[in-house]
């Protein structure tokens, strides 16, 4: 010690130089997120990538995180994907209004436990785990002791690690109301490819949603079109709609804002069909009938759209139900500021419940036709398929489609890894099992 200090202007120097290195380097970070062993930090907001299992009143996943959990049956689950291997050491940022709380962290079956306390949020460190593989890791949140109401309140996940990289995938903000959009999960689509230079009056479409598959909150949007969409979806554990839409020409998300001339007129709608208007992502005119369809079975949709010639263009929806062999008219609709045949043909699986957005789903697509104006029928089988802007951002990849046997499928959310990449195309067989429909006989 007396050795090391001998020169007392010298070390004092030294430590000055070393402590003003330190301080740029702990300056960096906090700026970069960068370690000091070159792996990233990233912040995890839970407001967009967290769900909650257990007693719904127990806690709430709001914009700002985990709010009001009171519940220790209340868990809650964090999604994250990786691209690479290696190690993570995680940190949560909370406050506890009152006492003490003790929280339970898993990770790929292993749990660690944390103390925190103080009305003012900070990091609290909870450990670090090794991860051996790609894709979504699930990070389990548990209550096991409070002394207050509430066991806290979380905002964020800090991860900091090996594994972590530029290609970690969540959802980074709520620019544009993404947690809203991230919860929900990715829409996916196929993209049916249209001969060029052809007049499509009619477009027809076979849909099966596998067993187990018909999660509340979706939609399998048979036959879309330019100007809407018509498909099926299942709206709670005791209701299900056959949906037809078409979109006005005045662009809005309010109803009520559409001029009269630019309005989605009704003709007809078959019976018991509820007929209206709709908003909040564009406005237009709405129709469905509640039909109990079940998973398992197939079922057929037709679409005919016809240009009146006189700037309006006429779109009705048909829905087969096997049960008793019939066709029923959901709805016939006359757009206005529109002189079109049916174009950008395309059919699609959404999740509209955010809370339903942790839970997978698939559909089947088959045996896909369209008839021109001058009478042929022509089968389609070749699609793109694509995302929205959820998948495309990179917030979440749980998205994949392509072909399945003869027909084409679409599936999301639910935190599965094998992708599919966005843009790809794909070819089913030809069936060559054109459509037996007496078209003048049509209700």
């Amino acid at each position: 010690m007396k050795k090391y200090f001998k020169n007392t202007k010298h070390n004092v120097l030294l430590i000055a130089i070393v402590t003003g290195i330190l301080f740029l380097a702990q300056d960096s970070y906090g700026k970069s997120l960068q370690s000091s062993d070159d792996s990233l930090r990233i912040n995890v907001p839970l407001g967009g990538n967290t769900w909650s299992s257990g007693v719904k009143s127990g806690g709430n996943v709001t914009n700002y995180g985990i709010e009001n959990w009171t519940k220790e049956s209340t868990m809650f689950t964090i999604y994250v994907r990786v691209a690479k291997t290696g190690t993570i050491k995680v940190w949560l940022n909370m406050k506890v209004p009152e006492g003490k709380s003790k929280i339970e962290l898993s990770i790929n079956g292993r749990s660690k436990k944390m103390n925190a306390e103080g009305v003012d949020a900070k990091d609290y460190y909870v450990g670090e785990w090794k991860i051996v593989d790609t894709g979504y890791i699930a990070f389990h949140l548990k209550g096991i002791s409070k002394a207050g109401e509430t066991f806290g309140d979380i905002a964020n996940l800090e991860l900091e690690g090996t594994a972590i990289n530029e290609h970690t995938a969540f959802t980074k903000n709520n620019e544009g109301n993404f947690f809203y959009w991230g919860r929900r999960g990715p829409s996916v689509h196929l993209n049916y490819v249209i001969p060029v230079n052809t007049n499509v009056e009619w477009f027809y479409n076979e849909v099966t949603v596998p067993k187990g598959q018909d999660v509340i909150g979706s939609y399998f949007m048979a036959d879309g079109f330019g100007e809407g969409y018509f498909g099926m979806q299942v709206n709670s554990p005791t209701e299900r709609h056959i949906l037809f839409s078409v979109w006005s020409p005045f662009k809005t998300n309010n109803p009520k804002e559409i001029p009269e001339d630019q309005k989605i007129q009704l003709l007809k709608k078959g019976d018991g069909v509820h007929a209206g208007e709709f908003g909040d992502e564009g406005s237009g005119g709405q129709s469905y009938m509640n039909y109990n369809w079940k998973a398992g079975t197939t079922y057929k949709f037709l679409l005919h759209g016809h240009p009146d010639g006189a700037d309006h263009t006429t779109y009705s929806a048909y829905f087969y139900t096997p049960e008793d062999g019939t066709w029923h008219l959901v709805a016939s609709f006359r757009r206005p500021a529109t002189n079109t045949w049916l174009k950008h043909l395309y059919s699609f699986l959404e999740n509209f419940s955010p809370e339903q957005g942790n839970k997978e789903r698939e559909v089947l697509f088959g045996n896909q036709w369209i008839r021109t104006s001058a009478g042929k029928w022509i089968e389609l089988n070749k699609i793109r398929f694509t995302t929205d802007n959820t998948g495309r951002k990179g917030y979440r990849m749980d998205y994949a489609g392509g072909v399945k046997g003869n027909e084409f499928y679409l599936r999301n959310c639910g935190f599965f890894n094998d992708y599919t990449p966005v843009d790809s195309w794909f070819v089913r067989p030809l069936l060559s099992k054109q459509p037996v429909i007496d078209l003048d006989k049509l209700p």
